[in-house]
């Protein structure tokens, strides 16, 4: 299983943007945005039988929760994903490249 972090092909060149890396215990998700130590990096974690109720979620454009991540959506101003323990911030623009990229089959679980 591939366990390097990875985006959307639709981010932009800011490296502003959701990334995902696929472990073999679970669906790690962060935000490029993050400048601190990598060790305090805010990590969301996804059970991997929940990825797949995850990235339904996030097609729906709703907010909601699945499993034990929440996205809270505003249109206007992006999305927020949260677990237990963390909540990630992502404007427009990033969600955006994130539902597209979901969309299109990039986040599917790897193997």
């Amino acid at each position: 299983m591939s366990s390097a972090w990875y985006k959307s092909t639709y981010s932009g060149s800011e490296a502003t943007c959701v990334e995902v890396a696929h472990r073999g215990d679970a669906v790690l998700i962060r935000d490029s945005k993050f400048t601190g130590p990598s060790d305090e990096q805010p990590i969301v974690s996804v059970a991997p039988a929940q990825w797949r109720s995850v990235l339904d979620l996030v097609l729906s454009g709703e907010s909601g929760a699945a499993g034990d991540v929440s996205i809270s959506i505003d249109p206007s101003a992006g999305a927020a994903m949260s677990d237990c323990f963390v909540t990630l911030s992502y404007n427009a623009a990033e969600w955006d490249a994130f539902m597209k990229g979901v969309a299109d089959g990039q986040f599917d679980r790897r193997a």
